[in-house]
C-alpha cells in the first residue's frame, strides 16, 4: 500500500463522508469513552488493599494492571481491525457487554487467580474507547478533527483520572469490590445509552468496493505501517507517554499508602480527582493542534512532561508538593495523546481503525510493561526508583518529539 494511494484514498472517501455528529451527541460519546476506559484502572488506587486481600504483593502484584494492558493491545490487534468493515454499533454492544461480564467477575472473585483472569479478559474486551474517536472523526469537517480528537480524548482522560478517584474514594469507605460493583452499573447504563445515540446503518465503502475479509484485514497492518513511518513513531512516543502515566500512579498508590506517608487510598483517589481539572484543557490543546501542526505541539506537550518529573523530585513524602507535577504530567501525558491522534486522524479515514489499531497496540505493550516495572521499581527502590524511571522516560519522550519535526514536511 503505497503513501499516494493512501492520499488520494483520503481525499476521495473525505468527500463522500457526511458529517452529520451533534455536540450532544459529542458529549455523550465522549462519557462513554470515560466509563469504558475507567473499567480497567480502578486497580490503581486499590492495589494495595486487592493485594492484602488476596495475600500478594510486589511484581506477582503488579500481574494484574500489566495482564491487563496485554491483553488489551492483544484484543485490539485481533478486534479492533473490525471497526473499517463491522457496524460499529455492534461492536461497541458486543464489548461492552464483555466489560460487564468480566467486571462482575472481578466483584465476585474469591482467588487471585480468578482476579487475575477476569482482569485480562476485562483489557481484551476494552474496544469502546479507542473505536469510537474514529467513528466520530468520520462525521465531522477535516479541519475540525483535532478539536473534536480533543473532546473525545478528554473523556478518555476523564476515565483515566476519574477511575481512580473514584475507586479511592469508594474503596476506602466501602471496600475495594464496590468500585467494581459501580463499574458494573455503569457500564449498563452505557449500553442503553450508545444503544440510542449510534447509528445502526453505516456505510464503509463504495458499494462497488470488494469486502476485504478478516483475514486480510490484520494483513493490510503491515503494509501501512511501512507506508507510514510517523504512525511507528506515534506509537512509541504514546507508549512511554502512557507507560510513563500508569507506572506513576502506580507508585503514587503503593506510595502514598506506605508507611512512610500512612494515608489511605481515599487520598489517591483525591489526587486523581484534581488532574482530572486537565480535561479542560484537553479542547484547547486539540485546537492547537490544528492551528500550529500537531508535530509543533507535540514538543510543547514534551517539554510539560518534562517539567512535570522535575518537580517529583521535589515531592518525596510532602503530599501537598505531590499536587502540580501530576497536574502538569497529566496534562502533558493527555495532550501528547491528542497531538498523535490528530496526525493519524488526518490520514485516510477509510482505514483509521487499523491505525488506530497499531497505534493503540504500540501504546499498550508500553503500558503493560511499565505497569510491571513501576511496581518492581517501587518494590525494589521506592519513591526514588519512581523517580529516576519518570527522567528516563521524559528524556527519551523529549528527543522523539525533537526528531519527529522531520515529519512535517511529509504529509500530503
Amino acid at each position: 500500500m503505497k503513501a499516494e494511494h493512501l492520499t488520494e484514498a483520503t481525499r476521495t472517501f473525505t468527500k463522500s463522508q457526511p458529517r452529520r455528529i451533534s455536540e450532544t451527541k459529542l458529549f455523550l460519546l465522549a462519557m462513554a469513552c470515560a466509563v469504558a476506559v475507567a473499567n480497567g484502572y480502578y486497580i490503581h488506587p486499590l492495589i494495595a488493599p486487592v493485594g492484602a486481600e488476596f495475600g500478594v504483593d510486589g511484581s506477582l502484584l503488579g500481574l494484574v494492571p500489566a495482564l491487563n494492558q496485554i491483553a488489551l493491545a492483544l484484543g485490539i490487534l485481533l478486534l479492533l481491525p473490525l471497526g473499517d468493515r463491522v457496524n460499529n454499533r455492534k461492536l461497541v454492544m458486543t464489548f461492552a457487554a464483555g466489560q460487564f461480564a468480566a467486571l462482575l467477575a472481578m466483584a465476585t472473585a474469591q482467588n487471585f487467580s480468578l482476579f487475575v483472569a477476569a482482569s485480562s479478559l476485562l483489557g481484551f474486551v476494552t474496544i469502546t474507547p479507542y473505536l469510537l474517536p474514529a467513528y466520530v472523526t468520520k462525521r465531522v469537517r477535516p479541519d475540525r478533527i483535532g478539536h473534536v480528537t480533543g473532546i473525545m480524548t478528554s473523556g478518555i482522560t476523564v476515565g483515566l483520572l476519574g477511575s481512580r478517584a473514584g475507586a479511592g474514594v469508594l474503596g476506602h469507605y466501602f471496600g475495594w469490590r464496590s468500585a467494581y460493583w459501580v463499574g458494573t452499573l455503569l457500564t449498563l447504563v452505557l449500553l442503553f445509552i450508545l444503544s440510542r445515540i449510534m447509528e445502526k446503518d453505516e456505510r464503509f465503502r463504495d458499494d462497488d468496493e470488494p469486502q476485504e475479509s478478516y483475514g486480510a484485514l490484520i494483513a493490510s497492518l503491515w503494509p501501512i505501517i511501512k507506508a507510514m513511518p510517523d504512525l511507528l513513531l506515534a506509537g512509541l512516543l504514546q507508549a512511554l507517554s502512557f507507560g510513563l502515566f500508569l507506572a506513576l500512579w502506580l507508585g503514587i498508590g503503593l506510595h502514598v499508602t506506605s508507611p512512610q506517608m500512612g494515608y489511605g487510598v481515599d487520598v489517591v483517589g483525591y489526587l486523581a480527582l484534581l488532574a482530572v481539572t486537565n480535561v479542560i484543557a484537553a479542547p484547547w490543546s486539540g485546537r492547537l493542534a490544528d492551528r500550529i501542526g500537531p508535530e509543533n505541539a507535540r514538543v510543547l506537550f514534551a517539554i510539560a512532561q518534562v517539567i512535570g518529573v522535575i518537580l517529583l523530585m521535589f515531592a518525596s513524602n510532602n503530599l501537598w508538593m505531590l499536587i502540580l507535577p501530576i497536574i502538569v504530567n497529566s496534562f502533558g501525558g493527555a495532550s501528547m495523546d491528542i497531538s498523535n491522534r490528530t496526525i493519524l486522524f488526518n490520514r485516510a479515514p477509510e482505514i483509521r481503525t487499523r491505525l488506530m489499531t497499531i497505534y493503540i497496540v504500540i501504546m499498550f505493550i508500553g503500558g503493560g510493561l511499565s505497569s510491571w516495572l513501576g511496581t518492581s521499581v517501587y518494590a525494589w527502590g521506592g519513591w526514588n526508583g519512581i523517580v529516576t524511571m519518570s527522567l528516563i522516560f521524559v528524556s527519551l519522550i523529549m528527543g522523539l518529539t525533537v526528531w519527529g519535526l522531520r515529519f512535517r514536511k511529509a504529509k500530503a
